[in-house]
């Protein structure tokens, strides 16, 4: 009797649990649903007679870094449908939580916030697949770009402020230094990097503090959250909406003119949605680096050859689409600790003249929670996976690896990393189709130190991480001895394991440190440049009605990390658009 006492104890707390949950679920479903009334799944948009008979007059395709604070400014005036292909952000927890930031990017699932890529050079990279796009699964560090940066892209620069600082009154928060960040800032000065600016938004030389879209609690703020700053009544978000092609009016003797998408809903039904019959009307990609080269190539933009190869029909022929593709290449040292070490991601950050940038992050290298992921630009098994040639990093392999470090003690992995990124790297690579299906990622190489300057400058940064790592801020901090260059090097590439097969590391060449240990700080642009795919108001040349804004127009990453850039150039664009239509009746 005692026993079935017992097992229906059990089974009522099971029960309570359970109600708790579905309770704690649906509240959380309820609130999104107050806040974001414009936000409907894609299935329900013909259905539940969402659409406009008189079509739209800006169609946004992705709801991401830039798209998202676009939406909401075009939305003041103008009816705006914005197309994201993810899922919201807000009831994740591995988008939500900063010390779930490296089991987001671990996620392979379909229905993750993060899709991963590896591109041809043998680097594994993450692209955003979910609204508030790359601001949902980044280290959330913010600080705006340089005035070159500005000045070059012909920005005007009161309306770039007032749009950087919309954006910060609404999700960008000061951080709290943790004591490693505090003694990697201590660091970054004794080895010269000065002068200290303090907490700063702007890009100064020398060391600072920048914002961050986590906050005091550790809770991330997307550019989802500047929706509500639209009009609701102007605004339509649909999710789980992956946009499969554009629709051109192609009529002979005229230039083609975007005049809709096809998008398909969660459910893999097709839909078209159509631009109002307004001549300023315009389908806008900001899909990212990535998505946006491709959609044009799956539409019929991009090189004749290419196009013919996967019988696409061709709307027009530009050679650049895809081309000019790069991406920072990081490359970081471990820095072991025999002290407990917090979880911090970005905080601050050095700005040298040699053309690199130093940051660094602590207590992701392994975790508890999550000893059987892989964790991106933090994970041991990723600079362990980049000694490996190409060719050899199979998924057979990188599985292996997963599985066998299965019983790796969490002690062994106490530290962080500091790492140093090549600003504006020359080497350029490029993006080419590998099918016609918008859901699978195009071939992409990006051509790491290709160009002999940025494996120069890696060589130079890689010395400066040596003796941030051998200051006396962190061997105090640390209460590890002095390493030697060699020691240290060997700790980096081995990620303190070696449990699967490399090419021997000669870490007496920083050159070839530097190239076994590539990876990514994502930071990957270009693709759709300006002069090449789109004018200098980022509308697309050759074709009427359909413009980017977003990261493939940039020739390089703006500041030392772009994602407040690429926040701001939404809001930016988005008033240009309105005070170029309406002028002083815009209202901005």
């Amino acid at each position: 009797m005692a026993l079935v006492g017992t097992v229906k104890l059990f089974l009522f707390l099971v029960l309570l649990c359970l109600l708790h949950l579905l309770s704690s679920c649906q509240g959380r479903e309820n609130w999104v649903k107050s806040q974001y009334p414009f936000i409907k799944r894609a299935s329900s948009f013909y259905r539940d007679g969402h659409e406009r008979e008189k079509g739209y007059d800006y169609i946004i395709v992705g709801g991401g870094t830039a798209g998202c604070p676009l939406a909401a400014t075009l939305s003041q005036n103008f009816s705006v449908l914005l197309l994201e292909r993810g899922g919201v952000p807000f009831t994740n927890a591995n988008v939500s939580l900063l010390r779930n930031f490296h089991i987001g990017l671990a996620d392979t699932s379909p229905t993750s916030a993060s899709q991963a890529f590896a591109s041809t050079d043998g680097v594994i990279n993450a692209r955003a697949r979910v609204l508030g796009g790359g601001s949902a699964i980044n280290a959330g560090f913010y600080t705006r770009a340089s005035s070159r940066f500005i000045k070059k892209v012909g920005w005007d620069e009161k309306l770039v402020n007032e749009s950087y600082s919309w954006v910060e009154k609404r999700i960008v928060h000061r951080p709290k230094l943790t004591d490693w960040q505090k003694t990697f800032t201590d660091s970054l000065l004794d080895v010269g990097i000065s002068p200290f600016n303090g907490f700063t938004y702007d890009h100064l030389y020398g060391t600072k503090v920048g914002g961050t879209i986590f906050d005091r609690f550790g809770r991330r703020h997307t550019t989802a959250e500047l929706l509500p700053s639209g009009n609701p009544d102007n605004l339509m978000v649909l999710v789980h909406a992956t946009v499969q092609r554009l629709i051109f009016d192609t009529t002979h003797g005229k230039k083609p003119k975007a005049i809709g998408v096809v998008f398909k809903d969660e459910t893999g039904n097709p839909h078209k949605v159509f631009l109002s019959s307004r001549r300023q009307s315009e389908v806008i990609l900001s899909s990212g680096a990535i998505a946006t080269p491709q959609m044009l190539l799956l539409s019929g933009i991009g090189p004749r050859d290419d196009l013919e190869k996967w019988n696409i029909s061709m709307v027009l022929h530009n050679e650049f689409v895809g081309k000019d593709m790069a991406d920072n290449p990081l490359n970081s040292i471990f820095v072991p600790s025999n002290r407990p070490v917090q979880q911090s991601l970005i905080q601050a950050v050095g700005i040298t003249k040699h053309g690199v940038y130093i940051e660094s992050s602590s207590g992701f290298g392994q975790s508890r929670e999550s000893i059987h992921c892989h964790h991106g630009l933090l994970s041991a098994e990723i600079g362990q996976l980049s000694t490996i040639p190409p060719k050899q990093r199979t998924p057979e392999a990188i599985q292996t690896y997963i599985k066998s470090k299965r019983d790796i003690p969490h002690e062994a992995f106490k530290g962080g990393f500091i790492l140093e990124k090549v600003a504006n790297p020359f080497s350029k690579g490029h993006l080419s189709l590998i099918n016609t299906n918008i859901d699978d990622n195009p071939a992409v190489t990006f051509n790491y130190f290709h160009h002999p300057y940025d494996l120069h400058r890696c060589v130079e940064g890689v010395r400066m991480l040596t003796k941030i790592a051998d200051s006396e801020y962190f061997t105090n901090f640390t209460q590890c001895d002095k390493e030697t260059l060699d020691k240290l090097l060997n700790i980096s590439v081995k990620a303190n394991i070696n449990l699967i097969p490399k090419h021997t590391n000669d870490t007496k060449s920083l050159e070839q440190f530097c190239k076994d240990t590539v990876i990514t700080i994502w930071h990957y642009h270009g693709g759709c440049l300006v002069d090449k795919v789109v004018s200098h108001d980022l509308k697309v040349l050759g074709v009427t009605r359909l413009r980017i804004i977003d990261g493939s127009t940039f020739s390089e990453s703006p500041g030392t990390n772009p994602q407040a850039t690429v926040m701001m150039m939404g809001r930016y664009m988005g008033l240009k658009i309105l005070m170029d239509r309406l002028g002083k009746r815009a209202g901005t």
